[in-house]
């Protein structure tokens, strides 16, 4: 059984089964709904945004190892330690009925899979058409992914989340220069849709590590 709930730019997709081991539990996922997700974002034109899978990090789930299996291959998940996972897009994987298995110390049953819309390429200072450019995209991406007609339903993106979790657990302060004014930034910092149309450049003193749409309840 799935569930998927949309916040933010997230989707979060609850685990197909969970296999116990005396060392760590195995998340296993079907590879074919990972695969219809990139398929939509490859057959389209998205060239700002992308798709990036990752396991939230809580206590109970913290990834120790993962692998791709078919019935007579096996392959190594690549993931980094912010549990990001890499999954590749491969028609063969989909046709062979791949699974996607993650390893991880804690309660699996507390593990899930998020999706989120984010941009391809952070910087540290952008300028309104290139804001603009990327709020569309992520429509457009996320209409793409709700299907017809559930896109009429979708909430539009109000704006833009920069994320600075990284930097922030190294101690160091964001400082943040709109139009010359400056302000200070904590983990994330949030742009409206309007202070986007009323801004004409924006500039941080760290690159995000983030940059998602931002949708209001």
């Amino acid at each position: 059984m799935r569930n998927r709930t949309l916040l933010n730019g997230f989707i979060f997709i609850s685990t197909i089964f969970i296999v116990n081991s005396s060392f760590a539990e195995t998340v296993s996922l079907e590879y074919n709904g990972f695969y219809d997700r990139l398929k939509q974002v490859n057959k389209q034109n998205y060239p700002l945004v992308e798709l990036a899978f990752s396991v939230p990090i809580t206590p109970d789930c913290t990834i120790v190892s993962g692998s791709i299996t078919t019935e007579k291959e096996q392959f190594p998940l690549t993931y980094t330690k912010q549990q990001r996972l890499f999954i590749p897009y491969d028609p063969q994987l989909k046709s062979d009925r791949g699974l996607v298995n993650i390893n991880v110390v804690g309660d699996a049953a507390q593990c899930g899979i998020a999706m989120q819309v984010r941009a391809k390429e952070t910087k540290q200072s952008f300028t309104q058409t290139e804001l603009l450019a990327l709020t569309n995209d992520m429509n457009k991406l996320l209409d793409g992914l709700q299907g017809f007609p559930m896109k009429y339903f979708r909430k539009p993106i109000n704006g833009l989340t920069f994320e600075f979790a990284e930097i922030q657990a190294d101690g160091k302060t964001i400082k943040v220069v709109i139009d010359d004014v400056e302000s200070m930034a904590n983990e994330k910092f949030t742009l409206t849709l309007e202070q986007i149309t009323q801004l004409k450049n924006i500039s941080f003193t760290h690159k995000p590590s983030v940059v998602s749409p931002f949708v209001s309840q």
